[in-house]
């Protein structure tokens, strides 16, 4: 990165410390205004920032936020809470998440003609998974249930690990169908040692790298600092271990983010104070990087089609299948729409379809990239919009709901961030 663009995105981050507290609860939330920023300073504005697609920093940035987002979304979710206290997001994990990949794949038929069935898969795996922190709102506004904040955020901490590797399951046929007959076997052995060998590297590197930080932090070998980043150096190295032997990288981290979060759950206070810091500071350069890099790229190929599936993704392929999956809990109408509308596709597929994409030039031709990145794009405008205002809305409802399924108690468990 030049230095012109790196002080372009200091600026940025110091201009948006300065005036963050002010803005907080407001519509203006870190994504929308990051973006905004790379979209001002990138290709498509000032022309400040000039950072080359492919070159190898969009790359790396992607990966390791990839990796850290995976490990402590996953480290974040108590199973044994979850399914406790918490039947409402396994409802929408179990069976909304099937729901929402094959309506996506349905509406991907019928909105681009002639569009490959494994290409319509890939695009609706990719934009399957949710981010909470684009509605930051509902799920950090104590006027809200906690159990419906619970919801949407144990929904987001699970979905795009669990996603992962359907994504890269399609990825692989597709790559399978588009190469000759005779590597179609290698890349459908390749993508099942993928997410067979992945998940393993991930249960032993979380197992053993909780263990020993948990017994060094006991004797007092460690300071608490360093209890977060070899927590961090776990999800790395689950990461190495897994391409090592053939599996995948990001499916371990997710892997190893359960693991430690559920065998060794004293790892992970200090985990979360570290992810709080550095894991924002990633996301809000993605986005600043969507807005000045990804979005110009796809720019000329942004049609009527892709603004209709967009909005599609966002309503009815999303908003539908959640309502199927709440059926006979008890909710109320007012509480089906809202964790219908507040499921935006974020973070996770934008690195999803960067991960997908560098595999594989030849569908940056396809409408895939765009798709994803203009859903995203309106995902992060609608959504954090939408956000404050509409958990004033639902707070107002929840208390005219009085006793009811809604306000059932619940237990908590940490949000990804306090604030965005």
């Amino acid at each position: 990165m030049e230095a012109q663009s790196l002080l372009a995105l200091a600026m940025a981050l110091v201009g948006f410390g300065l005036i963050s507290a002010r803005l907080s609860g407001t519509i203006l939330t870190a994504p929308i205004l990051f973006v905004a920023a790379g979209l001002l300073l990138g290709p498509l504005g000032l022309h400040v920032v000039e950072i080359d697609f492919s070159g190898g920093a969009i790359e790396t940035i992607a990966e390791f936020t990839l990796v850290l987002v995976l490990f402590t979304d996953a480290a974040r979710i108590d199973v044994r809470t979850l399914w406790r206290y918490h039947n409402l997001p396994m409802r929408m994990l179990l069976v909304g998440l099937p729901l929402t990949i094959l309506a996506g794949i349905a509406a991907a038929m019928m909105v681009f003609l002639g569009l490959p069935i494994l290409e319509a898969a890939l695009l609706a795996a990719i934009l399957a998974p949710t981010d909470a922190a684009l509605g930051q709102a509902v799920v950090s506004d104590r006027v809200i249930p906690v159990r419906i904040r619970q919801t949407l955020n144990a929904e987001s901490g699970l979905n795009d690990g669990i996603a992962l590797p359907v994504v890269l399951l399609f990825a692989s046929l597709a790559l399978a169908t588009e190469g000759p007959q005779q590597h179609a076997a290698d890349w459908i052995e390749f993508g099942l040692l993928q997410i067979t060998l992945g998940p393993l590297a991930g249960v032993l590197a979380g197992y053993i790298g909780g263990r020993l930080i948990d017994r060094a932090a006991a004797a007092s070998w460690m300071t608490t600092a360093f209890q977060g980043l070899s927590a961090l150096g776990v999800a790395l190295a689950a990461f190495a271990a897994a391409e090592l032997i053939g599996g995948n990288g990001f499916i371990a981290a997710f892997v190893a983010g359960l693991t430690v979060g559920n065998v060794h759950r004293g790892v992970c206070e200090y985990l979360f104070d570290f992810a709080e810091s550095e894991g924002q500071l990633l996301t809000v350069v993605t986005f600043f990087l969507f807005g000045t890099v990804i979005v110009p790229q796809i720019a000329d190929q942004i049609t009527l089609a892709v603004v209709f599936y967009a909005l599609l993704s966002l309503t009815v392929v999303r908003m539908v299948p959640v309502i199927l999956s709440l059926l006979g809990t008890g909710l109320s109408l007012p509480t089906w729409f809202f964790l219908g509308w507040f499921g935006p596709p974020g973070l996770a597929s934008i690195l999803f379809a960067l991960l997908v994409l560098d595999e594989n030039e030849v569908m940056l031709a396809s409408p895939v990239l765009a798709t994803v990145s203009v859903t995203v794009l309106l995902s992060v405008l609608l959504h954090g919009v939408t956000a404050a205002p509409a958990a004033r809305w639902y707070g107002r409802k929840a208390v005219e709901m009085g006793d009811c399924e809604e306000v059932m108690p619940v237990e908590e468990m940490p949000t990804r961030y306090r604030e965005m």
